[in-house]
C-alpha cells in the first residue's frame, strides 16, 4: 500500500454528540476515500500497458543483426541509441540531457603505427625477438650507448637490486622470475612487471627492458579507454628473448646470473614505439518524463544497452545481457506516459535512462554520476535493470518461474526493502531472492552492474536480476530464448515500486552508511 495512505490518512473523529450538519457520517468517509484515491490513483490500469507483444517487438530488433552486438562506440552501438531515442520521442519524453537526448562521453582507442629495437645497427622482429604492450607505452625513441643490468629490478623494504647503480635517463635490463629463477618466497609476493617497471621509475630510469621467455606478438590496436588522463605515464617497457639480451649483453644471460651483480654493457641500441590515438564516442540516451508537485526530485531507472559486439561475422547478440533490461526501460516509460495522459502522472519526475560501455567497465553510468543531468541529492532512488528474461539454471529453490534477484535492498536506506516488499506482496507476488546480497557472492554481482555507481554517489540504488545462464557473453544469447511472460511480471514489479516511490511524500532515507 501507498505510503501517504497508510501514514498520512486521518479518518475523522466523530463523537456520539456530534451533529453533521452537512453530510451524514458514511457520505462524509466516502467522500474522504474518493479523494485519496483521486490523489494516490490505482497504477493497475497502466501496469497493464508492460506486455510481452511490445517487449517482444522491441527485443528482436534491438538484439537483432542489424545492431551489431551494439559494442560501446561502434556504429551498432549508435543505431541502438538512435531507436531508443526515437521511442522516447514517440512517447513524448522530454530530452533528459538538457536539450538533448543523449549524453556523450569520450572513447579512445590506439593504434600502432611502429615498432622496431635494433642492436649494434641489427634490426630484430617483433613478436619474435621482442614485444611491447600497446597500451601502457607512449609513443617515443630512444638511442642508447650502453645498458645496466639491475638483477631482478626490484626496490623496497625487502630488496633493493638498484642500491650503488646510477640508472637516472639510462636504459635498465632485468630477469623475469621464468628466466632468472624464482625468488625467495616473502620477496615473490611484491614481484611484478608493473613493480618492476614502479622500481624503475623510482630511480630514474628512462626504459627499461624484461628479459622474458614469453615473447608474444604485439597488439595493433588497443582495446578501447576512457581515461586518457594520467598522473604519470608509466615507463616505456621492452619484453625481450633470451637470445636478443645475450646479443646486447655479450655474454648469455646465465652467465650473468652466475655474476650476481649489476653490470654496465656497452651497446648502441634503438628502441622506437610509435602509437596513434584514435578519439571515439560513445552516449546515454535520457527522457525525462515530469513530475507534479514534487518534480524537482527523482526517480532514475537505468539499464545498460551495450554489448560485447561482433568479431568478424559472429555477433554477440546481448538479448538477456542487456537487451531485457532495455526493452524494459521502454516499456516503463510507456506505462508511466500513458498514466500522464490520463492525469494520473507521478509526483517526482522519473528519468528513464539507456548506458552505454557498462561492459567495457560500468563507464556510461560512472561518466553520469559525475555529470549528472538532474542533481544526485534530488535523486531518490535508481532502480537498476540488468538481465531480466531467462530463468537462472542454478537456482534450486523455489519456484524457478516466478523470482527475481533483488539486490543492493538491503544497504544505503532502510525504506527499501519494506517499500520493495509490500508493493511485491500486494500486486506482483514474485519470489523476492536475496542471494545476491550475500557479502561473501564469490560472483560479486552488486558491484558488477550501473546502480554501483549510483550508490558510490549515496544513491539507494535496486538492481534487478535473473541470473546467470550457459548463453551469458555468448553469441547464443538470442531474443527466441526470452521467457516473455515472467520479464513481463518482473517489469510489472519494477513499475508498482518506482510508481510507490515517485508519489510517496518523501524522499528515501539515506540512513545506512555507504561501505
Amino acid at each position: 500500500m501507498f505510503e501517504p495512505f497508510l501514514k498520512e490518512s486521518k479518518f475523522p473523529v466523530i463523537h456520539k454528540n456530534t451533529q453533521m450538519k452537512k453530510l451524514p457520517l458514511l457520505i462524509l468517509v466516502l467522500c474522504t476515500l474518493a479523494g485519496q484515491a483521486q490523489r494516490y490513483p490505482n497504477p493497475k490500469p497502466f501496469a497493464k500497458e508492460i506486455t510481452t507483444e511490445d517487449m517482444q517487438r522491441h527485443l528482436y530488433i534491438i538484439a537483432g543483426a542489424e545492431m551489431e552486438g551494439r559494442e560501446t562506440a561502434t556504429e551498432g552501438q549508435r543505431k541502438a541509441a538512435a531507436y531508443i531515442e526515437n521511442e522516447f520521442r514517440s512517447l513524448g519524453l522530454a530530452p533528459g540531457n538538457k536539450s538533448s537526448y543523449e549524453m556523450y562521453f569520450p572513447v579512445y582507442t590506439d593504434s600502432l603505427e611502429n615498432l622496431s629495437f635494433s642492436v649494434n645497427d641489427t634490426n630484430y622482429t617483433a613478436g619474435q625477438d621482442f614485444s611491447a604492450n600497446l597500451t601502457e607505452n607512449h609513443t617515443a625513441d630512444f638511442h642508447f650507448s650502453e645498458v645496466v643490468f639491475a638483477g631482478y629490478g626490484l626496490s623496497d623494504s625487502t630488496r633493493d637490486d638498484y642500491q650503488g647503480i646510477d640508472t637516472k635517463g639510462k636504459l635498465v635490463m632485468v630477469w623475469s622470475e621464468e628466466v632468472g629463477g624464482k625468488l625467495p618466497g616473502n620477496i615473490r609476493r611484491g614481484y611484478s612487471h608493473f613493480t618492476q617497471q614502479m622500481a624503475a621509475m623510482k630511480n630514474g630510469a628512462a626504459a627499461l627492458l624484461i628479459i622474458t621467455k614469453k615473447i608474444t606478438a604485439p597488439a595493433y590496436k588497443s582495446s578501447m579507454y576512457v581515461n586518457r588522463y594520467r598522473k604519470t605515464q608509466r615507463i616505456n617497457t621492452f619484453y625481450i628473448s633470451e637470445q636478443l639480451a645475450e646479443k646486447i649483453m655479450g655474454i648469455k644471460p646465465a652467465a650473468q646470473k652466475a655474476a650476481e651483480k649489476p653490470m654496465l654493457f656497452e651497446a648502441d641500441i634503438a628502441l622506437r614505439f610509435n602509437k596513434t590515438t584514435i578519439a571515439l564516442q560513445s552516449s546515454n540516451v535520457l527522457g525525462i518524463l515530469e513530475g507534479n508537485d514534487l518534480k524537482d526530485e527523482y526517480v532514475v531507472l537505468t539499464a545498460h544497452y551495450d554489448h560485447l559486439g561482433k568479431r568478424g561475422n559472429t555477433i554477440w547478440y546481448g538479448a538477456d545481457d542487456d537487451g531485457s533490461g532495455t526493452v524494459t526501460i521502454l516499456e516503463l516509460a510507456k506505462a508511466f506516459t500513458k498514466a500522464k495522459a490520463a492525469g494520473k502522472g507521478p509526483r517526482r519526475s522519473i528519468l528513464f535512462m539507456t548506458v552505454s560501455g557498462e561492459e567495457k567497465g560500468l563507464w556510461g553510468s560512472d561518466y553520469y554520476s559525475s555529470h549528472p543531468a538532474v542533481p544526485l541529492e534530488k535523486t531518490s532512488v535508481n532502480l537498476n535493470i540488468d538481465m531480466v528474461g531467462r530463468i537462472d539454471p542454478g537456482r534450486e529453490q523455489g519456484n524457478p518461474a516466478n523470482y527475481i534477484y533483488i539486490i543492493g535492498d538491503d544497504k544505503l536506506s532502510s525504506d527499501l526493502k519494506p517499500i520493495s516488499e509490500t508493493v511485491n506482496k500486494k500486486y506482483s507476488k514474485l519470489e523476492l531472492d536475496y542471494k545476491y546480497n550475500d557479502p561473501a557472492d564469490p560472483e560479486r554481482i552488486y558491484y558488477r552492474s550501473d546502480h554501483f555507481n549510483f550508490a558510490k554517489k549515496g544513491v539507494p540504488v535496486i538492481f534487478y536480476f535473473s541470473g546467470l545462464h550457459d548463453d551469458y557473453h555468448q553469441p547464443s544469447d538470442t531474443p527466441d530464448k526470452i521467457n516473455y511472460p515472467l520479464m513481463q511480471k518482473r517489469a510489472q514489479l519494477i513499475f508498482f515500486t518506482a510508481w510507490e516511490m515517485a508519489n510517496r511524500n518523501d524522499m528515501l532515507k539515506r540512513d545506512i552508511p555507504l561501505e
